[in-house]
């Protein structure tokens, strides 16, 4: 039971379920009681109340709408009216409540990210491999790295060929070939073979852990919203007080002055907003849409921009062959996808294992096991299948070869390089026979859901670490006009606070670890949920769990629903508590009665936020 009462969610609870029962107990009175059953509401709801607004003022004189709601409290109980009391008490913690429940803590995950840093690091001093703590690299170590793990500093290649996955800082979906003179990043990971590096960059000035900081700063630095009733809470202080001491001057009837705190008391106020925002939620879920950050509505519907990364986001993130050409009239181009499957066949490699996968979709059946297999770091691989031997890799290989590209191979290749593919040369050890070119695959939705976007009144910009042409080809696709592209997680970051130092609100949609920072630092954070990265979407306020970005458009018109809906939910309870005002100068209202009357605001704000939950806009 301890335990239980320690987790403040549960004690609410209930204590709202005690407090709920004594009232409807008092409002019947349903025999001789030795005390008034609304003094447990009192007691359960109405001193957390009070202390808090104690607290608020003593130590940071902060006036909010819980002030308001303490004098009334204590008013009303030292006329004698504790039901009202009690009645308003249990209603604010409802109100709070709801808030506690729809504006969550922001999620860093810095936890995970300084997961990905290796622990260890294999120095090369003196001739001797030893393993020391990653901490205690020092610039100009010679360290090496194994197939399958994960760069430790940042430095440059000096003896080796291998590939490298830099998608947790960059968001590129295929391996990068790296070969000596090369930069390789820390946190990144290396795919094939062994090579020795010089450490240039350790520490805190290593990539990964400056991108830890980023993420950090972004976190603290990302302003909440003020909920409604708090930013207006010493207008309204003010007012009540002053309505209530002029009807006490001039009437000299001390049951009207607390008959308008109670009726002023800010509950339809401190309702109007958690409500809206938690039928949005609700709305969202029902379409694929988690909204983890309980504000993220609100600040949804001021954004004006939306970035977003490139590879996962408007992309699938994974390879697939799109173009298949080859050079030899002997040689068909289905000929040319099975000898390139078979060379590729017990590749690791993406790229060759995206060759695979089309050849077995085009043909159903698995490609032909290769005679013999070798891997070629950097380059390609190298296979003999019927007799023949076969190298299938990049521009590199072919020059290692000492082969020639023929001039119209030449051109195609260039052609589909500015598209944003790669290209896999396919020769033998006298000529080059063709190529297979690869590239990341459009979201057949992608063109559309900008176009919606757009309708909406809202600017559109691609964030991308990828590299010009490829950026450029998926913009012009799309119809995004606005492209940076190379874009480090830094590099994101700062185009982010760029258009935010401008006053102009921003939404980041991305997938990777890579956009962890600029989700946290943009006014909404957007994440993919089926393929983005833990700390992505850790980062964001809204997961789109169907990894679909088909349904931003009607997120953005549900945000400004939302806000619609709160405005309209505010003008009506600021109605209703000022014809209340009137009624209880008048002294039509009692303290019990003018209760009931301004609660009648309360129920009209969670009835119109639930018209909410079922909303989408018709086509």
């Amino acid at each position: 039971m301890i335990n239980f009462l320690k987790d403040d969610q549960k004690r609410t609870i209930l204590f709202l379920c005690i407090s709920a029962v004594s009232l409807i107990v008092s409002f019947f009175n349903p025999g001789r009681m030795p005390f008034d059953a609304a003094w447990a509401a009192i007691l359960l709801c109405g001193i957390p109340i009070i202390t808090g607004a104690i607290a608020g003022l003593v130590t940071e004189f902060d006036i909010k709408a819980d002030v308001l709601v303490s004098i009334a409290l204590i008013a009303s109980v030292i006329i004698g009216e504790t039901f009202a009391a009690g009645e308003v008490a249990f209603i604010m913690t409802i109100g709070a409540y709801l808030e506690e429940r729809t504006v969550a803590k922001a999620r860093a995950g810095i936890e995970k990210l300084v997961r990905l840093t290796p622990a260890t690091a294999r120095v090369i001093r003196n001739g001797t491999e030893n393993i020391i703590s990653a901490e205690q690299v020092q610039v100009g170590d010679i360290v090496r790295v194994l197939a399958g793990e994960t760069i430790a500093v940042d430095g440059i290649i000096i003896k080796g060929q291998t590939s490298v996955d830099q998608s947790v800082m960059t968001g590129e979906s295929l391996p990068v070939d790296k070969s000596e003179g090369d930069e390789v990043q820390s946190g990144t990971v290396n795919q094939f073979g062994t090579f020795d590096m010089e450490a240039k960059k350790v520490g805190e000035d290593s990539s990964l852990q400056r991108m830890i900081r980023l993420v950090e700063s972004a976190d603290a630095g990302k302003a909440k919203i003020v909920g409604i009733a708090d930013r207006w809470a010493t207008w309204i202080v003010v007012i009540a007080l002053t309505a209530a001491g002029i009807t006490w001057f001039v009437t000299g009837e001390v049951i009207r002055a607390v008959t308008i705190l109670v009726v002023f008391c800010p509950c339809a106020l401190v309702l109007a907003t958690p409500t809206a925002i938690m039928a949005g939620i609700g709305n969202a879920a029902k379409f694929g849409i988690l909204v983890s950050q309980g504000d993220a509505l609100e600040r949804l519907a001021t954004v004006r921009r939306i970035a977003f990364d490139k590879t996962g986001t408007l992309t699938y993130g994974k390879p697939s062959v799109v173009r298949i050409e080859s050079c030899e009239p002997s040689i068909s181009k289905d000929a040319l996808l099975g000898i390139t499957a078979t060379a590729e066949l017990h590749s690791e490699h993406p790229l060759g294992k995206a060759i695979t996968t089309h050849y077995r979709e085009a043909f159903g059946k698995n490609p032909q096991e290769p005679e013999s297999f070798r891997l070629l770091p950097g380059r390609g691989v190298n296979a003999v299948t019927g007799g023949t031997e076969i190298f299938a890799g990049n521009e590199a290989l072919v020059s290692d070869l000492s082969l020639t590209i023929p001039e119209s191979l030449a051109e195609t290749a260039e052609e589909v390089r500015e598209d944003g593919s790669i290209v896999i040369y396919i020769m033998d050890r006298e000529r080059v026979l063709g190529l297979i070119a690869l590239s990341d695959t459009l979201r057949p939705n992608a063109a559309q859901t900008i176009k919606e976007i757009r309708a909406t009144g809202i600017s559109t910009v691609l964030l991308t670490g990828d590299a010009p042409q490829a950026a450029n080809h998926i913009a012009a696709i799309t119809g995004i006009n606005e492209v940076e592209s190379g874009c480090l997680p830094e590099d994101k970051l700062m185009a982010i606070r760029h258009y935010q130092e401008n006053e102009e609100a921003i939404c980041m949609v991305g997938d990777g670890i890579n956009d962890a920072p600029a989700l946290k630092t943009a006014r909404v954070g957007i994440a993919m949920g089926g393929i983005g990265s833990d700390i992505a979407i850790e980062a964001a306020d809204i997961v789109l769990v169907s990894d679909d970005i088909k349904e931003i458009p009607h997120l953005i018109l549900l945000s400004k629903k939302v806000m619609r809906t709160i405005n309209i939910n505010l003008a009506a309870a600021m109605t209703l508590n000022f014809a209340a005002i009137a009624l209880a100068i008048t002294g039509i209202l009692n303290p019990v009665v003018g209760a009931l009357v301004h609660n009648v605001g309360s129920v009209a704000v969670i009835i119109n936020s639930s018209l909410l939950l079922h909303w989408r806009k018709k086509s």
